[in-house]
C-alpha cells in the first residue's frame, strides 16, 4: 500500500504524521517511511541519520533497476528501528531526486509504487506542501491513499474549498484530517460538505519524540505506542488499512465532493458576529478564549 502524507498550505506537521502513522502502523505489516518533501528533508537533521544511503541514492539505484526490494537497501533505521528514507535538507538536490523517481503519471510505475505493491508492506510517504506544479505530485496519484492536512484556523480553511476537487482527483481514497486549535471537525464537515477523519492531537510529548527532540518519553513502548500522538496515529492507520482491505468498488472518496463557494463559517464559539473577511471566512477564534474543538481527537 502507497500513502502520501501531505499539506496544500504551511507546515502543519506532515513528516511527523508520516513518521507517526509508520511506527503505529498495524501488525504484521512493515512500513517504510519515505521523506519526499520537495522542499528538502528534516529527519536526517533530527535524528543525526547519514547522507547516504537515502533518497538521492535511491534515486540513482533506481535508474538501474526497478526492483521492488531495491528500496529496502537505501534506508537507515530510527531509534525505534524505524526504517526511513530520508531526503537530502537541501532543495534543489530533493527536487532533483524526486524528478528521478516520481512514477510515470500514466502507468503509475516506479521503484515506490513496486515496493508498495508487496504482500504486507506500507510505504509512507512525506510529500510535504504540494501544489500543481510539485515534482512529488506523481508519486500522489500513484498513491493508494492520500492524508490531507490542514490547520482548522480561517486563513487555512479559506484555501480548501476551491482545491479540494484537485484533491479528489489526485486520489480515488483521500482523507482530511485538522491540526491544532480553531473551528471543530463538526463545523467544518457542515460548512466544506467534507466530514474530517479527526483532528491530530495537540501532544508535545509525542511529537518530541517522532522529532528526535529531548523529551520526557522515549521511543520504546513509553513513546509513540502509549503516547496521545501514537494512539490517534494508529486509528488513522488501522482505519486505513481496513480500507486497502475492502473490495474494489465499495470505498467511496471523502474529499471528491464539488465545492463551488467559499464557507461561510457562522456558529464557531468566540467569533464576533461581525468578524467576516472580505472573502466570506470568519476570522479564527482567538486562542486566548480557550475555545477547543470538543469534537475530534479520535480517528472515527
Amino acid at each position: 500500500m502507497l500513502i502520501s502524507v501531505l499539506s496544500l498550505k504551511g507546515s502543519p506537521g506532515a513528516t511527523t504524521l508520516a513518521v507517526a502513522l509508520a511506527a503505529r502502523w498495524p501488525a504484521p505489516a512493515r512500513a517504510l517511511v519515505v521523506e519526499a518533501d520537495p522542499s528538502g528533508g528534516d529527519l536526517g537533521l533530527r535524528f543525526s541519520l547519514s547522507s547516504t544511503p537515502g533518497l538521492v541514492s535511491l534515486a540513482a539505484a533506481a535508474r538501474r533497476s526497478g526492483d521492488a526490494d531495491l528500496v529496502w537497501l537505501h534506508t537507515q533505521q530510527l531509534p525505534g528501528g524505524l526504517p526511513v528514507i530520508s531526503a537530502p535538507p537541501d532543495a534543489d538536490q530533493a527536487r532533483a531526486a524526486l524528478t528521478a523517481l516520481a512514477p510515470d503519471p500514466t502507468s503509475g510505475l516506479g521503484v515506490l509504487r513496486a515496493a508498495a505493491n508487496q504482500p504486507g508492506t506500507v510505504v509512507i510517504v512525506d510529500c510535504g506542501r504540494v501544489d500543481s506544479g510539485s515534482p512529488v505530485l506523481p508519486i500522489v496519484r500513484a498513491s493508494d491513499a492520500v492524508v490531507l492536512l490542514s490547520r482548522a484556523h480561517a486563513d487555512d480553511l479559506a484555501h480548501l474549498p476551491r482545491r479540494l476537487p484537485a484533491v479528489g482527483r489526485w486520489s480515488p481514497n483521500p482523507v482530511l484530517l485538522l491540526v491544532g486549535e480553531g473551528y471543530s471537525t463538526a463545523e467544518v464537515a457542515r460548512e466544506l460538505g467534507v466530514p474530517p477523519l479527526g483532528r491530530v492531537p495537540d501532544d508535545r510529548n509525542g511529537a518530541a519524540v517522532l522529532c528526535g527532540r529531548p523529551s520526557k518519553l522515549r521511543w520504546g513502548r513509553s513513546g509513540p505506542v502509549h503516547s496521545a500522538l501514537g494512539r490517534f496515529a494508529h486509528g488513522v492507520a488501522t482505519e486505513l488499512a481496513t480500507r486497502e482491505r475492502t473490495p474494489a468498488g465499495r470505498t467511496q472518496p471523502r474529499l471528491a465532493e464539488p465545492v463551488t463557494q467559499v464557507p461561510v463559517l457562522r456558529s464557531a464559539p468566540g467569533v464576533p458576529p461581525g468578524a467576516v473577511s472580505s472573502n466570506g471566512v470568519r476570522v479564527a477564534p482567538n486562542p486566548a478564549t480557550g475555545h477547543r474543538d470538543q469534537q475530534g481527537g479520535q480517528a472515527s
